[in-house]
């Protein structure tokens, strides 16, 4: 089938996903995970799930009760250990929130809020040199760029180069980044009275973020929002994230 893992995609995920020996015999891991990419990457519901992958609350259940055991978490940590330190590019994109995702009273509370296109969220990342994904979040659509700075940006190495854009000239970032021994490569904004060190041969790189939305965005899951909870969607967000670090592998020679 089109989205179902590779030998190699499975042979690496197969030893991080929970082992339950014992008890009644239960669906293969690797077609509810096949399932669950399916639907990550057609956007259709769950109910629509081909019935080649099993029974369709099977598939949600254990994509539920894996994100809740901070399965996908794992699975990311692990393979994003494995990224360019030297460089760690920073930004976000606006995601809409389709009316079947809309939890009305408690659109705060699951990171949804109201701008002009409606209610949207905002996918936040960091990526390495490679566009390979480091980190990833989420918050309301109206919120700042850089609100979640203090988590993603956190454990820098010494040494390493930032990329943001504009939406990040901001004197506190800046001391966030240098205190951990690394460099803030932002333009400043046209009203910056304090001249900063920017080189705009490097910032010509951080295009590579965008990149990776793009590619994330290929899936209709993440590029239209489809989910009530949170961290649901965000549970997509890294399972897309994975599927591409897993790729980035398979293609190295």
């Amino acid at each position: 089938m089109r989205y179902e893992l590779s030998d190699y995609e499975w042979t690496a995920i197969k030893p991080m996903l929970p082992n339950k020996p014992r008890g009644v015999r239960r669906v293969n891991d690797r077609r509810v995970l096949n399932g669950n990419f399916w639907v990550l990457r057609s956007g259709a519901p769950w109910r629509d799930l081909p019935e080649n992958y099993g029974p369709r609350t099977t598939c949600y259940n254990r994509f539920v009760r894996w994100r809740r055991a901070g399965v996908w978490d794992r699975i990311m940590e692990a393979r994003a250990t494995a990224h360019d330190k030297a460089v760690q590019m920073i930004d976000t994109s606006i995601v809409r929130v389709h009316q079947h995702g809309a939890c009305i009273a408690g659109n705060r509370e699951q990171q949804m809020g109201r701008s002009r296109g409606g209610l949207t969220s905002k996918v936040h990342a960091v990526v390495d040199a490679n566009g390979l994904p480091v980190r990833v979040g989420l918050s309301p659509g109206e919120a700042h760029d850089n609100r979640l700075c203090p988590v993603l940006l956190a454990g820098l190495l010494p040494k390493t180069m930032v990329l943001a854009d504009r939406g990040y000239n901001a004197d506190w970032i800046r001391t966030l980044v240098s205190e951990q021994g690394a460099w803030a490569n932002i333009p400043p904004k046209r009203n910056r009275r304090d001249p900063i060190c920017f080189s705009p041969y490097l910032y010509r790189s951080r295009n590579i973020v965008e990149r990776f939305f793009n590619k994330i965005k290929q899936c209709r899951r993440i590029a239209t929002r489809y989910d009530k909870i949170a961290a649901n969607y965000l549970a997509f967000i890294k399972l897309a994230s994975i599927r591409i670090w897993l790729r980035a592998y398979e293609s190295t020679p």
